[in-house]
């Protein structure tokens, strides 16, 4: 590992990078915050892939080109006066020390639990903090992980379930609601946009479930569709092997070249 002075020269190495690609660079010297948010987008996916993956080689990569952004956006803000890197750490740091009351104060939070509680109320209490309690929650968050948030935001102030047990009746409700109303509309074509919100609402049950028991759904579900990808992969390629296109076979074929990959333990 590198020491404490190392790690200062290599960010110091950083920011005299991006200065001269900032002077020198067309295509960096034309970028705005409006042209980069994209790409910001982009390669925090790109991060969260490699931690799925648990890749950490290519996370240290990847974490270098977030890092990147963070620096390019705070060298725009040094070019309209509006702020700079400096500022972004030293508004983090305040941040940071003072929602930690129990670690730079004399607040006492001995479980992760009662942490998340006062952090929640000390962001209520700043001037520019949220105003309400899931006013911290991005409109523009995948709606899984949306889902996940709201509901964590609101038990940290006490709205949850006083025993987890008690969410799969909600769950089980909400299965037969949906159910009901895809039915009536199979049957009477009922209405799609009602069948719609049911299937919101049993979604958002299992967020929650999933939040209970301290699982994190958007993690089970890029997992769970990873593994899809990787088994139906093998069945298209084995069929090629056989020289068959997927659309000519039967699903017990396909079924059985499905299991194969499963045995093979393809995730």
């Amino acid at each position: 590992m590198n020491s404490r002075e190392e790690q200062l020269k290599a960010f110091n190495r950083l920011l005299d990078v991006m200065d001269d690609l900032r002077e020198k660079c067309p295509w960096d010297r034309k970028q705005t915050n409006e042209s980069l948010r994209p790409n910001t987008i982009e390669e925090v996916y790109e991060l969260s892939d490699t931690i799925i993956r648990g890749d950490t080689h290519n996370m240290a990569k990847e974490l270098g080109d977030v890092l990147l952004h963070v620096v390019f956006y705070a060298k725009i803000g040094s070019e309209t006066g509006e702020f700079d890197i400096a500022d972004v750490c030293n508004k983090l740091c305040d941040k940071l020390i003072y929602r930690h009351p129990h670690v730079y104060g004399d607040v006492a939070a001995d479980t992760a639990g009662q942490v998340v509680k006062n952090w929640e109320q000390l962001k209520q209490t700043e001037k520019d903090g949220n105003k309400t309690v899931l006013g911290g929650v991005p409109e523009t968050l995948p709606p899984l992980l949306k889902a996940y948030r709201m509901q964590d935001k609101a038990r940290a102030v006490g709205f949850d379930w006083e025993n987890k047990e008690d969410v799969w009746d909600k769950v089980t409700e909400e299965i037969a609601e949906f159910r009901a109303e895809l039915m009536f509309m199979e049957a009477e074509g009922g209405d799609r946009a009602k069948a719609q919100n049911e299937l919101g609402d049993l979604l958002f049950s299992m967020v929650n479930a999933s939040r209970l028991y301290d699982l994190n759904p958007d993690t089970a579900l890029e997992t769970t569709c990873r593994k899809f990808r990787n088994r139906f992969n093998y069945v298209e390629a084995e069929a090629a092997k056989q020289g068959k296109k997927l659309k000519d076979m039967t699903l017990g074929e396909m079924d059985e070249l499905w299991e194969e990959a499963k045995a093979k333990g393809i995730k």
